[in-house]
């Protein structure tokens, strides 16, 4: 039984930095959530919990500020390789032709 509980221990002190398959393996709950996921959750009903449709509409928006967000995301990744291209353009157009 201690050599079990030292295993946790031990365990426990070491500090990994980075998940031990690269980080090319994600589970399903570890994926990122997507609007779809968001807006389709469904919780139990309990006696005296939450009033469901204020947790729905709240869902739902963060849901959508969550498609925003990715959007952005994805526009802003564009540009950023657009931007990259024409500084790779202006670079072999105006740089120098001999190194020094």
């Amino acid at each position: 039984m201690r050599k079990v509980l030292n295993l946790f221990r031990s365990a426990r002190r070491r500090r990994v930095t980075r998940p031990p398959n690269g980080g090319w393996y994600r589970s399903e709950s570890c994926r990122p959530l997507t609007a779809g996921q968001i807006r389709d959750r469904r919780f139990r009903s309990v006696r005296r919990g939450l009033d469901p449709v204020e947790v729905h509409a709240f869902l739902h928006r963060v849901a959508a500020e969550l498609a925003a967000a990715r959007r952005d995301l994805v526009l802003t990744a564009e540009e950023n390789a657009r931007i990259k291209r024409a500084l790779r353009s202006w670079q072999s157009r105006f740089a120098p032709s001999g190194r020094r």
